[in-house]
């Protein structure tokens, strides 16, 4: 299994070892220290040894802050966790914050006076974050103070050790474009910011740009290390070399000159001293970078992670290959959905799901000789009132069965070679109320609206974001997260920088690939989530149009439960998506399928009767 389901976080933490922070902080001088959820490449997920956060309050979220004070505690999460984090943390220990209405800058004018010093690691805030820290603690008089060691590795005695992970090469046949031809194309747009060299801190860019794959943090296919690459294409690899075989090594040799990570530092600082222009990504780059740049006499030029937009914007090989693994996926998906209508209500929980799941992507990738590398992350398996936590994972102490009457909602993805999958479907248990199918239409109506839309060149994700949400604005209702996020090419299913969402300032280009997943969650009671990947499509001229439009493609292949589905609150051009998109199904993954589970897509991917009336 790749899934594990012990606890997620475990509130009992929290006490004694703020209590031990709080002594560090008394015997060094300091006033509070700030935790965040974050290691050295600001990544979704972080190795067990840089879990800091978690270890530290019992918070196990993707993303989260906290601050400890003399006196008081905070965590700082956003409306995907605001319920889990009340489950994680001992609230007597801290007090729960807004990470988007009130983040950490905007806290410190009223919560940190003048003269008050607050530690920070460096190397754990970006360039960006520290900008506004430094903003707000400038307002209230307040000392932010750099630490040459993380006060959390002093006093954390069992921490894990680094992660050392083999490192594999990535095939041109899923590539689509060998490593030197992409780092020829970085040191041009290097060149082209102004810069001498570029510093690479995210492990995706390097894996990308190097055409390499690894194993060090959970389900996504990431070798930490850091890069620099240069204008002149003399680039420099920073990475444990215990992670390379001989084939790697030699590989990685012929592209760049290898060092040890413990080498990263110095390499920075002779740049810097021989006047260097290093390009580093302000929303990227640890703050500690750009402290040792200006401090040894180079110049910092704030500049994008140049390998981002090239990453995002999949090639034909990594389009067909995603189209080969959501096909795989979409058939696993189907086995698991058939078994489970079978079952009596009242007789399964949310582990077993999952651990179903698990095994018919793996059967089914055997079936295929296109392995189940991983997941892409943990399953999210909500029954109930579960099913309204956005980002719940499911443990041994919080499994549910689902139960009668109840919805079950299901999040999962796998990871291929050829392709990374992120899939939601939400179905009844038993006899669904008509609340909850009237919710679950509104969410699909809006679904369908991103997966129809046109749009011209330059759209930003946060221009259509209210397309996914009308329906639901219209009754009253809304979602707290995004609408869609970035997925890599056998990378990670979060990948910036394109989204949807308020917040997706990116512009949306040709062969980037997103989720369209608008949802509702009523607490206490239920959760819905409709979730396809999406791919932008070539402009192209509409008849009788002025401009070419971009439009989506959808590459999720599984059904879309009927059973929850109000076809008089959909409309005609609704409908008919909705029957070409089953049709669809049927023909792509059908032929993968057999017996019982071939008639039951069959069956679950028929027309609807039409009772539209527009």
């Amino acid at each position: 299994m790749f899934q594990t389901f012990d606890s997620a976080g475990d509130p009992a933490v929290g006490k004694p070892r703020v209590a031990l922070l709080r002594q560090w902080l008394a015997a060094n001088g300091l006033d509070g220290f700030i935790v965040p959820r974050a290691d050295e490449h600001q990544g979704e997920y972080v190795a067990d040894r840089s879990a800091r956060l978690k270890w530290l309050t019992g918070f196990s979220g993707s993303a989260g802050v906290a601050i400890v004070l003399r006196d008081r505690a905070f965590v700082f999460v956003d409306g995907r966790y605001t319920l889990q984090v009340r489950h994680e943390v001992d609230l007597n220990i801290f007090s729960i914050e807004s990470l988007v209405d009130n983040p950490p800058a905007a806290w410190l004018k009223d919560n940190v006076g003048k003269g008050a010093r607050l530690g920070f690691d460096p190397w754990l805030h970006t360039i960006s974050e520290l900008k506004a820290l430094q903003a707000s603690a400038d307002k209230t008089g307040a000392v932010l103070v750099p630490l040459d060691k993380n006060p959390i590795d002093i006093i954390w005695k069992d921490q894990p050790e680094a992660p050392a992970a083999p490192v594999e090469l990535h095939p041109i046949g899923f590539a689509g474009e060998l490593a030197k031809d992409k780092l020829a194309r970085l040191a041009t747009a290097i060149a082209k910011d102004g810069a001498t060299h570029a510093v690479l801190t995210d492990p995706s860019s390097i894996a990308w740009a190097f055409n390499i794959r690894g194993g060090d943090v959970p389900h996504t296919p990431l070798a930490l290390g850091f890069a620099i690459l240069a204008a002149d294409g003399s680039h420099q690899l920073f990475m444990d070399r215990r992670k390379f075989s001989r084939q790697v090594a030699a590989y990685l040799t012929q592209l760049a000159e290898p060092h040890e990570p413990g080498e990263f530092e110095a390499a920075i600082v002779a740049l810097a001293k021989g006047g260097a222009k290093i390009a580093l990504d302000p929303v990227l780059a640890a703050d500690r970078l750009r402290i040792l740049v200006e401090d040894n006499g180079g110049t910092v030029v704030a500049a994008a992670d140049p390998a981002r937009i090239p990453r995002a914007t999949k090639n034909q090989a990594e389009i067909n290959g995603s189209r080969a693994a959501h096909r795989r996926d979409g058939a696993a998906v189907a086995k698991l959905l058939c078994w489970l209508e079978r079952q009596k209500p009242g007789s399964l929980d949310e582990i077993t799901v999952v651990t179903k799941l698990e095994e018919a992507r793996r059967q089914t990738g055997e079936e295929t000789q296109m392995p189940l590398r991983d997941i892409s992350f943990d399953t999210i398996s909500g029954a109930g009132p579960n099913g309204a936590i956005m980002h719940y994972r499911v443990s041994r102490a919080t499994s549910r069965k689902l139960q009668a009457g109840e919805l079950f909602l299901l999040d999962s993805g796998g990871q291929y070679q050829d392709g990374t999958t992120d899939i939601t479907r939400t179905v009844p248990i038993g006899q669904p109320t008509e609340e909850m199918r009237e919710r679950f239409t509104l969410v699909l109506k809006g679904m369908i609206g991103i997966s129809t839309l046109r749009f011209p060149a330059g759209t930003r994700g946060s221009e259509i974001d209210a397309v996914a949400r009308m329906a639901l604005w219209k009754h009253g209702c809304d979602f707290a997260h995004g609408t869609g996020h970035g997925v890599g090419s056998y990378l990670a299913v979060h990948e910036g920088p394109q989204r949807i969402a308020r917040t997706g300032t990116e512009k949306l280009l040709e062969g980037m690939m997103l989720s369209n997943e608008p949802g509702y969650y009523k607490e206490g009671s239920y959760g819905i989530r409709i979730e396809n990947l999406i791919l932008v499509t070539p402009a192209e001229e509409v008849e009788g149009g002025d401009i070419a439009m971009h439009g989506f493609e959808t590459l999720t292949l599984a059904p879309i439960d009927k059973q929850l589905v109000r076809t008089d609150l959909l409309t005609r051009d609704e409908l008919h998506w909705l029957d070409t998109y089953h049709a669809r199904v049927l023909a792509e993954i059908g032929p993968m399928l057999d017996g019982e589970t071939l008639a039951w897509l069959e069956k679950a991917t028929a027309p609807l009767p039409h009772d539209a009336k527009i």
